[in-house]
């Protein structure tokens, strides 16, 4: 499976976790060590948990396994490095204070749903 395949498998998990606000960040250009951020808000820090174990558990199905995972016991920030793409689970006060939107903003973003429109199986 290559690595958009992995990321539209990401997104759908976190979109199934009803994830609100989901972005693509391609940073395939600019960043030497990932190609995609996916970043999204949960509802809450049981929210951002659920959200990160359902991506997690959907991509081992896969045989994808993240190289790192930071956050998750804390919950108001979750990071999964997936290596070829980064999962950023948010609140939504630490996505607005860390806006990684826009220090990263020399990446082209790209709605999650089109994303999932343009995959091909």
């Amino acid at each position: 499976m290559d690595k958009e395949n992995q990321l539209s498998e990401a997104i759908e998990a976190a979109l199934d976790k009803k994830a609100q606000d989901a972005v693509v960040l391609d940073l395939g250009e600019i960043c030497s060590f990932t190609d995609y951020f996916l970043i999204c808000t949960g509802t809450s820090t049981r929210h951002n948990q659920s959200i990160a174990d359902h991506i997690e558990e959907i991509l081992k199905r896969q045989g994808v396994r993240p190289l790192h995972i930071e956050g998750h016991t804390e919950g108001e920030w979750i990071l999964l490095d997936y290596v070829d793409f980064v999962i950023h689970i948010f609140s939504a006060r630490a996505r607005e204070f860390y806006d990684l939107e826009r220090l990263w903003r020399a990446g082209k973003r790209r709605d999650a749903h089109e994303m999932l429109g343009q995959r091909t199986l």
